[in-house]
């Protein structure tokens, strides 16, 4: 019987310990938290005020710390039965590597301004060396925070252990709060205000503890590809939104007959020749600050005048939250696989892109990035492609600009000397037609430009043009680097459209210009601002000018041009295809007919557009004429879209688990 009790009361003494420890481990949580929201407010304004918004920030890290804590008590009275002086030592370190965690993942917020995910895993190691040197490396601001946050908590430590008597009870309190919490899942208090602020006010190291282990272990458990041997078509009963037959689902999950129709040709007059098709995909070209009406204001005049006299498409979507989805999206509009198109690497499948599509039609492809065109696998992606002409940064030579360097990385050649090159290379007179795909990178984060001091001018000239009041050029002003980036690379592109019409080849020229996503870097009103970009279409070819408010998004662009030079030229194309998209919308009104998931990293597939409706991890948003959204309780509609993302999963995996997208009688087409 005294042996009995002598076991129950030996864990007392470590209880009691972690008790005192408890209390200085929550007070520099809370600590963090609050550091993290005074330094947001000051530097991004979150819309909310102090102390409420302090409070909620510090409820929500103390709920992911009581998910932690039990483990925590766990490991320490496991390791005390062998020694309590290494239990004390093991747990002093956890805590100590929980806090250094925290503030790293806090920071990355405050600079990405979204918070750090199992995006993380999608990277190789060389690509995020490239992205964290490119944005300066670690800066000793954080190294020096990073030194106080572990002397205060010693002191904190030393203080409580001292000082402090704390009952060894509290910790098997928290220890059931803890288990209850994680039984009953609570994830913490959503402010339902702006993106940005719930973003904030979001526990960080939390987030990506369950995002983490999403990604591990229930990565694919939400589509049963065994579940039946059939995958159901798209709901029919949504009035207006294009359905799709598929061939063989089983074998090719993703092939159907393609029903993509011209509806170009209106706006277009007949050329005889063939056109030259320039695509222009801007870094972090967003909506909100992109043309009239935009809500952060317009920071692009130049191309708002070109939107005036184009075909423009104010509502459009990218597929993707990053880059990485940009180029097989708007090229092949294909599927995302598991952690996007391009990370397939060597198991791309074969598939159709407008690349091989128009090869056998005579046109000349060239791919022009004044980055490297290894980052997020774009090289092998284009090759694969069958492009003609690759030209990244590797291939420039002396006498052009980089952009300058933080620590000795630099992202490559400014726009400026990317358009440069691009003029320098491709032959005005040329018999055979042209397809170029240009790819901007002076928009991305550090936003360091040559001449920093003439645009920094030039974005407070702007604020005035733009009559912002004095709270918002005080907001803007926050985000200074970005907005001259912005008004720099719109420069770029007016100096680029000038040597252009100079050009023999200018008239007979199609331009398509669009944002590769939405910058996050500025902070995001909703989740689908991430993804609202512009699509501008300008030629000299263009009979008449047109905006439209319906949605389209990249996955549609090649289908609608393929379909166009189809209808145009008399060319024959594959009828079977696995387009993503369904070609453009040229509908005036507001309406979105299609129906397709975004990704907004490479681990984060939780979006879903259908109809005037956006599903997103589980959250319903109803789509305004803006393209702003607000939370829909229309239980019906997200069980629509719930199930039509089900279905697409189930696609989705099916074809990993077979490789394949195309038959080898329509792979051996390619090119050919």
């Amino acid at each position: 019987m005294q042996k009995h009790k002598a076991n129950n009361t030996r864990y007392i003494p470590a209880l009691s310990w972690f008790s005192s420890t408890a209390i200085a481990w929550l007070g520099m949580i809370w600590l963090l938290a609050a550091g993290e929201v005074c330094y947001n407010k000051i530097v991004h304004g979150a819309g909310m005020s102090w102390l409420p918004a302090i409070g909620i920030a510090c409820l929500n890290a103390t709920i992911g710390w009581l998910r932690l804590a039990p483990w925590i008590i766990l490991l320490l009275l496991l390791s005390w039965t062998f020694s309590p002086r290494f239990a004390r030592t093991l747990i002093l370190c956890l805590i100590f590597l929980h806090l250094i965690a925290r503030l790293l993942l806090m920071t990355y917020f405050s600079t990405a301004l979204v918070p750090l995910g199992a995006d993380l895993y999608g990277y190789s190691w060389k690509d995020i060396q490239q992205t964290v040197g490119a944005a300066g490396g670690v800066p000793w601001q954080s190294v020096l925070i990073l030194t106080a946050v572990l002397l205060l908590q010693w002191i904190f430590l030393s203080i409580t252990q001292k000082k402090l008597k704390t009952p060894w009870q509290i910790s098997l309190i928290i220890t059931a709060l803890g288990i209850t919490i994680l039984f009953t899942d609570v994830s913490g208090i959503d402010t339902g205000r702006s993106q940005f602020t719930r973003d904030l006010l979001t526990d960080k190291f939390n987030f990506f503890v369950n995002r983490s282990w999403e990604h591990f272990f229930h990565g694919n458990e939400d589509a049963d590809i065994y579940a039946d041997s059939y995958i159901p078509d798209d709901d029919k009963t949504t009035s207006g939104v294009i359905v799709r037959h598929y061939i063989d689902e089983t074998s090719y999950p993703f092939l159907y007959k393609d029903s993509a129709i011209d509806v170009l040709s209106p706006f277009f007059t007949y050329s005889k020749a063939p056109p030259d098709i320039v695509l222009l995909i801007v870094e972090g070209l967003g909506r909100a600050f992109t043309n009239d009406q935009a809500y952060l204001g317009n920071f692009t005049p130049f191309l708002d005048s070109l939107s005036r006299k184009s075909l423009y498409w104010e509502n459009f979507l990218s597929a993707g939250g990053r880059t990485f989805a940009v180029l097989p999206s708007i090229l092949g509009s294909l599927p995302f696989g598991k952690n996007g198109f391009l990370e397939l690497g060597n198991d791309m499948p074969p598939h159709f892109s407008l690349v091989n599509l128009l090869k056998p039609k005579g046109y000349h492809s060239s791919f022009y990035y004044g980055g490297d065109a290894r980052f997020d696998n774009m090289a092998p992606f284009l090759r694969q492609t069958g492009i003609d002409e690759l030209n990244d940064g590797s291939t420039f030579p002396q006498g052009y600009t980089k952009i300058p360097p933080v620590n000795g990385f630099t992202w490559g050649y400014n726009d400026h000397e990317l358009f440069r090159r691009w003029l320098d290379t491709r032959p005005e007179d040329h018999s055979d037609p042209q397809l170029s795909i240009i790819l901007t990178v002076s928009t991305h984060s550090p936003f360091l430009l040559n001449d920093p001091q003439e645009y920094t001018r030039r974005f407070e000239d702007r604020m005035t043009k733009l009559g912002f009041t004095g709270d918002e050029i005080k907001s803007h002003r926050n985000y200074k680097d970005q907005y001259a980036s912005i008004l720099y690379t719109d420069q770029a592109i007016r100096d680029f459209f000038t040597a252009y019409a100079k050009r023999k080849d200018f008239n007979r020229t199609i331009f398509l210009i669009t944002g590769d996503h939405r910058m996050p870097e500025i902070p995001m009103r909703d989740k689908i601002d991430r993804f609202h970009v512009p699509l501008i279409v300008y030629s000299p070819l263009l009979a008449r000018h047109a905006q439209f408010a319906s949605i389209s998004s990249h996955f549609d662009i090649t289908p609608s041009l393929l379909a166009w030079l189809q209808h145009t030229y008399g060319w024959q194309f594959p009828g079977e295809v696995t387009w993503m998209g369904d070609g453009l919308d040229t509908a005036r009104a507001f309406r979105n007919i299609h129906n397709s998931p975004l990704m907004q990293t490479k681990t984060d597939l939780v979006d879903y557009i259908k109809g005037n409706n956006h599903l997103n991890n589980g959250t319903l948003f109803h789509l305004n004429p803006d393209l702003s959204e607000e939370t829909s309780t229309d239980n019906d509609a997200r069980q629509q879209l719930s199930s039509a993302m089900d279905a697409w999963r189930q696609r989705n995996e099916r074809w990993l688990q077979t490789k394949m997208l195309l038959p080898d009688s329509l792979s051996r087409r390619i090119g050919k």
